[in-house]
C-alpha cells in the first residue's frame, strides 16, 4: 500500500473514532475519575476506570478537543479494557514513544486503531492532543 493510501486511511480511522467515539460516557461513582486539560488548545477530559484486582475492567472518557485528542481517547479506552495495569501503562509507554517519534517494541502488543495516530508524531503542536487521555490514564493507575 503507498503511503497516500495508507495516510488516508488513518485519517478514515481517526475520523471514526471521531464521529463514533467508542466508550464515551462517564462510569458509576467510586471509580477512578480523573479531569485533566490541554490549556494551549483547550482540550479537555475527563476518564473514569473501573480497576478490579489490578485489571481495567472498564473505561469511559468524557469532554471537548479536536479530532485527535477525543479519537485518541476512543482508543485508548478500547485498548486498556481487560488490561492489567502493567499492560496499559506499557501501552502508554509505547504509545509516547511513538508520538515523540522514537522506537518502540510492540511486538507483544496488539495496538488495533492506535497506529493510525502515528502521524501525529509529525506535528508537534498536535502530540499534546494525541495524549492528553493517556496521561489522565497513567496519572489515574499510578495515584
Amino acid at each position: 500500500m503507498s503511503f497516500n493510501n495508507l495516510d488516508a486511511l488513518y485519517r478514515q480511522v481517526i475520523m471514526d473514532h471521531y464521529k463514533n467515539p467508542r466508550n464515551k460516557g462517564s462510569l458509576d461513582e467510586g471509580n477512578l475519575t480523573i479531569d485533566m486539560n490541554n490549556p494551549t488548545c483547550g482540550d479537555r477530559i475527563r476518564l473514569t476506570m473501573k480497576v478490579e484486582d489490578g485489571i481495567v475492567v472498564d473505561a469511559k472518557f468524557d469532554g471537548e478537543g479536536c479530532s485527535i485528542s477525543m479519537s485518541s481517547a476512543s482508543m485508548m479506552t478500547q485498548a486498556i479494557k481487560g488490561k492489567d495495569i502493567e499492560t496499559a501503562l506499557k501501552m502508554s509507554s509505547i504509545f509516547s514513544n511513538m508520538m515523540q517519534g522514537k522506537e518502540y517494541d510492540d511486538s507483544d502488543l496488539d495496538l488495533g486503531d492506535i497506529e493510525a495516530l502515528q502521524g501525529v508524531s509529525k506535528f508537534p503542536a498536535r502530540i499534546k492532543c494525541a495524549t492528553l487521555a493517556w496521561k489522565a490514564m497513567e496519572k489515574g493507575l499510578n495515584d
